[in-house]
């Protein structure tokens, strides 16, 4: 992972690659399901994000995320929660 690459370059990243769909459109407002990412899908991302960024995702917090954007500041949250 380049250093410099932001979080929602790097979740864009790990979602494509699992998805296989780099043709996707990966915007704040597409949801898992635009990008054709099934629940195995889903769950394969948050463990990657998690081993990436050594952080926790809550499961019960994820069902309130309805996009990406809501998504990538979660992530982004969690990340700056664990750095405290």
């Amino acid at each position: 992972m380049a250093v410099n690459a932001s979080v929602e370059e790097t979740i864009k990243k790990i979602v494509m690659k699992i998805v296989r769909k780099p043709d996707m459109e990966f915007t704040p407002t597409a949801t898992f399901k635009d990008l054709k990412a099934d629940s195995l899908d889903v769950v394969q991302i948050l463990v990657a994000i998690e081993d990436t960024y050594e952080i926790e995702v809550n499961d019960e917090e994820m069902k309130n995320l309805s996009d990406m954007g809501s998504f990538v500041a979660y992530i982004e949250q969690k990340i700056a929660e664990k750095n405290k």
